[in-house]
């Protein structure tokens, strides 16, 4: 897969003619990264108070009928945001100079939503596909959410639609960030129920008592 640009239009902060080689090195090697190719990512706003310098990407899952991706819109099956925070200090709490933090939603079914076990098995997917990049990290915590909302009234939708959130931050121990933001795409891609690369359909998606589900 083509190199990710996200330099074009990047949100980071302050300017680039301002920001440490280490945090320019970190931002570039995001880019690098190869993702499903239903997953569509773009720079946005990162938050600005957090770290003296940041940078944030959102991903979409992409539609099958249509090209067409709001980056970051309430209204998609699946989205996630990862950012990039920088101290070069470092920050007593991260145990380092550079943080991750990972936010994913995605629609689920009313059979998922209701296992017990899905925010160990969710979790597991997050642990499992930053191990298997083989890039060092360190202080992983989050949580995982599954919730229920009921639509009365004039609202569009369904009457009942149930959601997987999952949020958490690790700190890295260097600059090469592609494989962080692979793992975090594998993710997202899990919790949208999407095919392996190359697969044009989709299968039911395994049960919990499956070793990865």
């Amino acid at each position: 897969m083509t190199p990710l640009d996200f330099r074009d239009g990047a949100a980071a902060t302050p300017g680039p003619d301002s920001e440490p080689a280490q945090f320019r090195a970190a931002v570039d090697a995001m880019g690098t990264a190869s993702v499903h190719p239903r997953i569509e990512l773009a720079p946005i706003r990162p938050p600005q108070r957090l770290a003296p310098y940041s940078y944030a990407i959102g991903a979409e899952v992409k539609h099958p009928d249509t090209n067409v991706i709001p980056v970051d819109s309430e209204g998609e099956d699946a989205f996630g945001r990862l950012i990039l925070l920088h101290d070069p200090n470092g920050h007593e709490a991260w145990h380092g100079v550079f943080r991750l933090v990972a936010y994913i939603q995605a629609d689920i079914d009313a059979a998922l939503a209701g296992d017990p076990l899905l925010p160990e098995v969710a979790w597991s997917w997050l642990v499992d596909a930053l191990e298997s990049r083989g890039e060092p990290f360190t202080a992983l915590g989050g949580t995982v959410t599954s919730t229920s909302s009921v639509r009365y009234g004039d609202i569009a939708g369904p009457p009942r639609a149930y959601q997987l959130e999952l949020r958490a931050s690790w700190t890295v121990g260097s600059t090469q960030l592609g494989p962080h933001v692979e793992a975090f795409c594998e993710v997202l891609a899990y919790a949208a129920g999407l095919p392996p690369a190359g697969i044009t359909h989709l299968r039911p998606r395994p049960q919990i008592a499956d070793d990865r589900f």
